[in-house]
């Protein structure tokens, strides 16, 4: 619990109505009580750089974090997504309760360090590594739970239905046999999973259906009516592949097809939605879903680009997610977003939404609003009620000289990294200094051990 008289001072913040300078901000239980801007530094107070609201990060595999680099060799013939899956089958086949745990408190303190203050956990790896079930369905659940505990970073758990190997129900292969649920399984995990986070500062928990790929229309049906008012989230239009399968199983495009058999509406989130057509993309902006894009994943899988541009002019909400973990860096999401589009088109500053704004901030804005819709907890802000999860940037870095208000964000976007992150605060309490994070040293030596023994 933070203490209600505890404040801090920020030489500027990104609030509701804009930039502001010498701005106080008290905390109370979590959340920001008080703000005042134009407030004198007193003598007891710290000086913190430029404060942001703490970015959503609406999409992880956790685990993936401990294979980053082991997929990047070239095989016999033409790699895609689906080698790299291989690759991640093979991987995971090692994986227990322990190592889960393990790499992903690693990824949480990097996402803190990063910029991230809450993590959308698309949770698939349920069972152990022979495909038995654990005494306790939410065994790997409560792993998740527990690294989101020791990093401190929020958590927005989505425990994922995977029940086919392929369109129409095709039966799952030995290498999905740890993600495996029917329904009423799953309904049990999902209680159980619920239990596993209670005592856990703001957690959310939706679902997921993996994909179009993973469940039949009765079984999407039978999730809605498991998932409450939480957030529903959905892996669709990914690659090329998908598109024609689905085409052949359904004679419409997964987009085309979700939307026209699933009650989508502001609560889910279609992730990656790579592959869509323009009126796919109008009609997922009138029914309120976010596109969760994953720009650093999707470039690293050779996936292809989202029609994002033509997706804000319709007034489309998206956030961003580190999905495979490859590499964690606030930054790097929103520029790599940004360059994909630029290469493609032949243009700069695609993604501004309009004339004179400031193409890093803007992206910022909209995956804060988006994000933190996805993720079932509203757009994160710096205002009296809200969580106190905040980033401050480092005033002295070289790529913050002379910069003010919305050019910050642009220089920290374009022409910075993760080391441009000083100070982490998630529910007022500051996991993340001089851009490092508290347990960093000892989350690292496990993390460490565990790949050793892994990859021995």
């Amino acid at each position: 619990m933070t203490d209600p008289t505890t404040t801090l001072w920020f030489e500027s913040a990104l609030l509701e109505t804009g930039w502001a300078d010498d701005v106080r901000l008290t905390l109370g239980d979590g959340r920001i009580v008080r703000v005042e801007p134009g407030a004198p530094r007193t003598a007891h107070e710290a000086a913190n750089g430029p404060a942001l609201p703490g970015l959503p990060n609406l999409h992880s595999h956790a685990f993936q974090r401990g294979m980053a680099g082991l997929a990047e060799v070239r095989g016999p013939s033409g790699d895609s997504f689906w080698t790299w899956r291989e690759v991640m089958y093979r991987f995971l086949e090692r994986l227990g309760p322990d190592e889960v745990e393990a790499i992903a408190a690693q990824a949480y303190v990097e996402m803190l360090e990063a910029g991230f203050t809450r993590v959308g956990e698309f949770h698939y790896l349920h069972h152990d590594r022979d495909g038995s079930a654990f005494a306790d369905p939410a065994e790997m659940a409560a792993r998740i739970a527990a690294a989101a505990a020791e990093s401190g970073v929020g958590l927005t758990l989505l425990p994922v239905f995977y029940a086919h190997s392929g369109f129409g129900g095709a039966a799952p292969t030995a290498a999905q046999a740890r993600f495996v649920h029917d329904i009423d399984g799953f309904a049990r995990l999902l209680e159980a999973s619920r239990a596993a986070v209670a005592d856990l500062p703001g957690a959310v928990v939706g679902l997921a259906p993996h994909s179009l790929r993973a469940v039949t229309p009765q079984e999407l049906t039978a999730l809605v009516g498991l998932s409450g008012n939480g957030p529903i989230h959905i892996h669709v239009a990914e690659q090329t592949q998908e598109v024609q399968d689905c085409l052949a199983w359904s004679g419409a495009r997964p987009v085309e097809w979700l939307l026209a058999n699933a009650p989508v509406d502001p609560r889910w989130c279609l992730v990656h939605a790579t592959h869509v057509t323009l009126e796919e993309i109008a009609d997922t902006a009138r029914l309120g879903a976010v596109v969760g894009l994953c720009p650093i994943t999707e470039a690293n899988l050779g996936d292809g680009l989202f029609l994002a541009p033509e997706f804000r002019q319709q007034g489309g909400r998206f956030g961003v997610g580190s999905d495979s973990n490859v590499l964690i860096d606030v930054a790097e999401e929103l520029r790599t977003l940004e360059y994909g589009q630029r290469l493609a088109r032949r243009n700069r500053n695609v993604m501004a939404a309009e004339p004179g704004d400031s193409t890093g901030a803007d992206l910022y804005r909209a995956a804060l609003s988006g994000g933190g819709q996805a993720l079932g907890v509203g757009a994160p802000k710096l205002a009296v009620g809200e969580p106190a999860d905040i980033v401050s940037l480092d005033v002295n870095h070289p790529v913050l000289a002379a910069r003010r208000g919305d050019t910050l964000i642009d220089s920290w976007v374009f022409a910075g990294r993760r080391d441009v992150v000083d100070g982490v605060w998630r529910a007022g309490i500051q996991q993340v200094s001089g851009g490092r994070h508290h347990a960093r040293d000892a989350v690292a030596a496990r993390y460490r051990k565990v790949l050793a023994d892994l990859l021995a």
